[in-house]
């Protein structure tokens, strides 16, 4: 996934002042912003909402986007009749700023439809998930219409595809599952349209196959639609199904070493000995933390993933081969081979990159060239492994096509 050079995390204004902030008064003026913007990026909060009948799914797609199985400690609590009797927060357990939020099924005699926005407090929400096991409801169509007057995007998912299409297999009915799947989608639209939805998004998904139909197609349009910062914070937060999502995952976590790296050089403008390198250091192993568990190389990520795929933790750890998986010490950072011995870079690597303000960063010295390096080619080093796993945990060919490798 590629991005522009108006970064997912600044907007074109902020870009300029940025621009303006290095070419006036160089580092120290420019990095109250970037700090700014890294502390947006800690603490801005994504609300996904989760609605619709009881017994249509809803906290069975919340246990799935979390990798979470339903017996898992923090798991939503599944069953066929309404289990939710207030909105409930779940949030992604790697990743806290990120809460799925289970909402009572709309419609029913506790929550009637003319309260239920109301009492669901829908403001605090970022989008909207409207699940339904069968055909939508009345209901889900007046639930829509009071989404769309808030301004808040909705999409439609039509859960349990792989249940229909085991039915039939059953009945021994020989079908095109493509056909098949394109004839429910194809209903599901017409009949919302009726319904007074004009283009509606209707996604068909499997919440034990999340891999599976229209899931990718679902992930890759709340990217598109969410704004700046949150697009990362979602994309971040989804689970390795393959290995073009750990690929996107390294794009955006790209787009903010360039940024610790800076806050780097800052500091190693302040004529004290050695405060430069122990600041390196420092944001230097914050930065690897982070990468680790957004790439799900933490323990407890290894242990959700072996989990779902029933497979024993020490198979996906054995295929690990890095040491920023373990313990990380000053020691280990200053001995990387891409490091301390190699702080050279080039303007054509820089705008490779898409950093937005490569001219002025050429200025910040050798503080912020080695963070930069240190950075990178941890980043690169987790991703590659965090792809190794992702093909030890799903079984994949090493000599299929990347892109061909997800959940079968």
């Amino acid at each position: 996934m590629a991005h522009s050079s108006n970064s997912s995390f600044f907007s074109l204004e902020e870009i300029s002042k940025l621009k303006s902030s290095f070419e006036m008064d160089g580092l120290m003026r420019a990095t109250p912003q970037i700090q700014k913007k890294l502390n947006e990026l800690d603490n801005t909060e994504l609300n996904i909402a989760v609605t619709g009948e009881s017994g249509s799914g809803k906290s069975s797609f919340i246990n799935a986007m979390r990798s979470l199985q339903s017996d898992d400690e923090g798991a939503a609590q599944t069953g066929t009749t309404e289990t939710t009797m207030e909105p409930t927060g779940y949030r992604h357990p790697s990743l806290p700023n990120v809460c799925f939020w289970d909402l009572p099924g709309i419609g029913t005699i506790i929550f009637p439809t003319e309260n239920y926005s109301k009492e669901m407090q829908f403001n605090k929400y970022d989008l909207f998930i409207i699940i339904s096991a069968c055909r939508f409801s009345e209901n889900d169509v007046k639930l829509t219409k009071e989404i769309k007057r808030l301004g808040k995007n909705f999409y439609f998912i039509r859960t349990k595809i792989d249940n229909d299409l085991r039915s039939m297999r059953k009945r021994g009915r020989k079908f095109n599952e493509e056909e098949e799947l394109e004839k429910i989608r194809n209903y599901c639209v017409r009949s919302l349209q009726k319904a007074g939805i004009p283009s509606p998004h209707v996604f068909l998904i499997s919440n034990f196959d999340l891999n599976l139909y229209d899931f990718d197609l679902l992930s890759k349009t709340l990217d598109v639609d969410l704004p700046n910062i949150k697009r990362s914070i979602y994309t971040l937060a989804l689970p390795n199904l393959n290995l073009e999502i750990v690929e996107r995952k390294r794009e955006e976590l790209r787009e903010q070493v360039w940024m610790m790296a800076t806050l780097s050089g800052a500091v190693g403008a302040v004529p004290v000995p050695g405060v430069s390198l122990a600041c390196n250091i420092g944001i230097v192993l914050k930065g690897i933390v982070h990468f680790r568990k957004c790439l799900g190389l933490d323990d407890a990520s290894l242990q959700r993933l072996a989990n779902e795929v029933r497979k024993p933790v020490e198979d996906l750890k054995a295929v690990v081969k890095t040491p920023l998986v373990g313990e990380i010490t000053p020691d280990i950072i200053t001995g990387l081979h891409w490091g301390l011995a190699s702080a050279t870079i080039s303007a054509v690597e820089l705008a490779f990159n898409n950093i937005p303000i490569i001219g002025s960063i050429f200025g910040a010295g050798s503080s912020f060239l080695v963070t930069y390096k240190l950075l990178t080619g941890a980043l690169d080093d987790l991703t590659e492994n965090a792809k190794r796993v992702v093909k030890a945990a799903l079984g994949i060919d090493k000599n299929v096509p990347e892109q061909n490798q997800s959940m079968s």
